[in-house]
């Protein structure tokens, strides 16, 4: 037998178990889902976070670097923190309400997120001593060595922490809006509210301040080394250039899931770590080459002469989009992921569950039915046993009284 189970970012409460006979489904329901991450949900989700971004670099007068920095950090921490208090607040009895509610929560988080992004890239660009960030400005003269230092300490530092994997964006994760989404933010000491406040709070902290700012410059470091290196002195190649890229390596990472799933099943310790850690970097320079493909095309096609009002649609025509396909929590930076964490080969399998979730929530849904009816029908079958029992008392006692009347009477 084999089952369904779902990492990361889903808690539904029962895994889909697969014979023999639906092996056929269950790879066809996973190439569907790979498919519909690579050419749907990653485009609508980087289009968004382009939109998003370059409407926060049109209005940069209103968001100072080390203040958006700094205040979209404790936000975010607080939102974190006080996310189960939040995840109650936004489940209201009204459908409707709550649909509202819980789609303003995910696009206020988008923003803030997207806020930490971009200037936290600026101060990144301040501290390397980059001068320029659209790749048509490049100047050949920049001394790319202070970039290389710098993501090659800050990515040994996630490495540390066991953190690369929270590195990894789409195509390799998508998260559905279901209602443990609202409240999924996992944090890098696994620590809950429960065991100690204190600690609760600390974890959150730490997992925002050092470990998310950690994986800001990493992607930086990552996309300014593309800028420099893929086709510098041709926009429109390094683009393209890194779009094919991109997408070679995130398909050449899905196909070597199940080896590399396999390898894992059979070592441990820290053989394990290494092997899986290798793999997610490979995964991640195809994320940030996808993504560095998909904007750059964007910024060059659609609208370039007009790059406010290019933002404002994309922002909002891929927002909707993602809402409408259930999938706008994709959105958000989801927490902290440690490496190998997951037992066995289960660490190097990326959470890309679209149709096979929605078709397990169908199962469950129909399952419980099946419990509910035959429940219902056991109850049934005791009261009407009941009744019987009832109505066989009621003629026994009938009966007696009738005997002690007739033996009582003055005839006799």
């Amino acid at each position: 037998m084999d089952e369904l189970k779902v990492p990361l970012n889903s808690k539904l409460s029962a895994p889909i178990v697969y014979n023999a006979k639906n092996q056929r489904k269950k790879q066809a329901l996973s190439v569907t889902d790979t498919v519909l991450s690579l050419v749907l949900v990653s485009p609508l989700t980087i289009g968004c976070w382009r939109g998003t971004w370059e409407l926060v670099t049109c209005y940069t007068t209103l968001f100072p670097a080390w203040l958006t920095f700094l205040f979209g950090n404790v936000a975010y921490a607080i939102l974190i923190v006080g996310k189960y208090e939040i995840g109650e607040l936004i489940t209201t009895k009204s459908t409707t309400l709550e649909f509202t509610l819980k789609r303003l929560h995910t696009y206020v988080f988008m923003w803030i997120g997207i806020c930490i992004w971009n200037r936290g890239w600026e101060l990144y660009n301040l501290a390397c001593e980059i001068k320029v960030v659209d790749i048509q400005e490049l100047d050949g003269n920049d001394n790319p060595y202070s970039v290389i230092g710098s993501f090659v300490f800050f990515y040994t530092c996630l490495g540390c922490l066991r953190s690369t994997r929270s590195t990894l964006n789409v195509p390799f994760v998508m998260v559905l809006d279901t209602k443990s989404a609202y409240s999924d933010f996992p944090t890098r000491f696994k620590k809950t509210i429960e065991e100690k406040t204190t600690l609760y709070v600390l974890d959150c902290l730490f997992s925002v301040f050092i470990i998310g700012t950690l994986v800001v410059f990493v992607w930086r470091g990552a996309w300014v080394l593309v800028d420099i290196y893929l086709f510098p002195e041709n926009e429109y190649w390094s683009a393209w250039g890194s779009l094919v890229l991109g997408y070679t390596i995130v398909a050449i990472a899905f196909l070597l899931q199940p080896m590399m799933r396999w390898i894992c099943d059979r070592i441990s310790g820290l053989l394990r770590l290494l092997v899986a850690d290798v793999f997610l970097f490979f995964s991640f320079v195809g994320t940030v080459n996808v993504w560095r493909g998909i904007w750059n095309l964007l910024n060059l096609y659609f609208l370039p002469e007009n790059m406010e009002l290019s933002a404002w649609i994309t922002h909002w025509v891929c927002l909707i989009l993602l809402i409408l396909l259930k999938c706008s929590n994709t959105l958000l930076v989801r927490g902290v992921y440690i490496d190998a964490d997951e037992p066995a080969g289960k660490c190097v399998v990326f959470p890309v569950y679209y149709l096979r979730l929605i078709f397990q929530r169908e199962r469950i849904k129909k399952i419980n039915k099946k419990f509910q009816i035959e429940a219902m029908s056991r109850r049934k079958i005791e009261l009407d046993n009941i009744k019987i029992d009832c109505s066989c008392g009621t003629d026994l006692k009938n009966h007696i009284t009738k005997e002690n009347a007739q033996n009582h009477s003055p005839s006799q």
